[in-house]
């Protein structure tokens, strides 16, 4: 009788039955996202601690750091979640609250607009089937792409207002 005790509470930890040492997953909360461009990744932490990376898609543009609107470049710097669009044309995106005040700056001295509308989003609708396929090469026009199954998962885990630092 004991054996089938000690099985059963074995087997409801092992299987969510009782979630005893994690905290659960609609509870964690990202405090930051890293994006680094050349090596196409985005790392969601908490607390200090990795998350998840991801590998992402980028600006069809190149490398540069985005200057004027139009230039299909992914911009550098920090930016915050400023809001998000369920109606997206892109699956779900996250908004960047891209131009910044140094990128607005930068912009007047070269007699540009900076642009915007700069997201975290995932494949255009119609393409999610696509999966990580369309990580392979760099398409958007500025924003950072992941799989619908991924800004999914980051629509819960991302709130509004956090932190995100793009370098290149």
């Amino acid at each position: 009788m004991r054996y089938r005790i000690v099985f059963a509470a074995a087997a409801l930890i092992l299987f969510g039955g009782l979630d005893l040492f994690c905290e659960p997953a609609s509870k964690i909360q990202a405090d930051r996202i890293l994006i680094e461009k050349k090596a196409h990744r985005m790392t969601v932490y908490a607390g200090g601690k990795e998350l998840k990376h991801y590998k992402v898609a980028i600006g069809r543009g190149g490398m540069g750091k985005k200057m004027r609107e139009g230039d299909k470049l992914t911009p550098e710097g920090l930016y915050r979640i400023d809001k998000r669009n369920p109606q997206s044309s892109y699956h779900l995106s996250l908004h960047l609250s891209y131009p910044n005040a140094d990128d607005i700056a930068a912009a007047a001295r070269a007699g540009e607009n900076p642009g915007g509308d700069i997201m975290i989003h995932g494949a255009l609708n119609g393409f999610g089937w696509l999966g990580r396929l369309h990580t392979l090469f760099d398409w958007t026009l500025g924003c950072v792409a992941v799989t619908d199954k991924e800004i999914e998962e980051l629509w819960t885990l991302v709130p509004d207002g956090i932190e995100v630092e793009i370098r290149p």
